[in-house]
């Protein structure tokens, strides 16, 4: 069968400090609201799920240790993803707190496939020191290379980028040039003066520089902006949240990439290679 389209859907909320809550929320945006929005269309199941970083557990104050909190990729958390994965046949994408050593933990994505197996994980690279924050007091960096899916749903290449990772545009570059159509961003972008503002126009822009779909996804609440978002290869949003919890599912066009990049062969007419790493 040649598909055409991709059925993504988006969820947005704001994790709290009890995992098992955190699984209900999750649960009822999955069963209840996914399910009522695919109702409406039973002709185009979802593919794909993506929740936001850290929807295990919220970050919770900058001296609150998370290593007591965090569990292996075997652990009880994401087997119940898993389970919910499995249960609405779709692919799933989540943050989690990855067990590390004694005092900080890898802040890991996780992809659950349909059949509720672990398919992939990414241990996010470019921690959040920075607007007087630092994420490297409490995490350990990934030192991985973000992976591209390309067998999870026919037809796509998927890269995977977590929240801070949205500013460095080589992180991004070289997921494209690995092959991925689409960056999935699970984040919980932190409020704050501009910071609205950066998230908005950073998710756009690595669609546009990489002529790529953008597939973010945001914790919401008092802490965090929301404003989840798909945005396709132009810049063009084609699917969004403001502020409160919920869900949406946006259509990935698999010819909207091809006839952009046709359009805007920016990836082909770059003069700069890429960079050789030393060593």
């Amino acid at each position: 069968m040649n598909v055409t389209r991709t059925k993504i859907a988006v969820a947005q909320f704001a994790a709290g400090p009890d995992k098992a809550e955190n699984l209900a929320t999750i649960r009822r945006l999955l069963v209840d609201e996914l399910r009522s929005l695919e109702s409406v269309s039973e002709e185009s199941p979802v593919d794909l799920v993506v929740l936001p970083e850290a929807a295990m557990r919220e970050f919770g104050p900058p001296g609150d240790p998370l290593a007591p909190h965090a569990e292996p990729l075997d652990g009880p958390f994401v087997a119940e993803l898993g389970k919910l994965a499995r249960g609405a046949d779709t692919n799933l994408v989540a943050g989690i707190f990855e067990r590390g050593d004694d005092e900080r933990v890898f802040n890991t994505l996780v992809v659950l496939g349909r059949d509720g197996e672990l398919t992939a994980t990414y241990r996010k690279v470019h921690l959040y020191d920075a607007f007087a924050y630092q994420e490297s007091d409490r995490l350990i960096p990934g030192i991985a290379e973000p992976p591209v899916l390309d067998d999870l749903i026919p037809g796509l290449n998927l890269g995977l980028m977590t929240c801070y990772d949205l500013r460095f545009p080589e992180l991004s570059r070289s997921l494209v040039d690995r092959g991925a159509d689409v960056l999935l961003v699970p984040a919980a972008w932190v409020r704050g003066p501009l910071k609205e503002m950066h998230w908005s126009t950073l998710v756009r822009a690595r669609a546009i520089e990489n002529t790529s779909y953008v597939v973010a996804s945001g914790q919401c609440g008092s802490v965090c902006a929301g404003n989840s978002m798909v945005v396709d290869p132009q810049g063009i949003t084609v699917g969004s949240l403001g502020e409160q919890e919920g869900v949406f599912t946006a259509e990935i066009d698999h010819a909207r990439i091809r006839d952009v990049r046709t359009t805007n062969p920016s990836l082909a007419n770059r003069r700069y290679p890429q960079p050789r790493l030393a060593g």
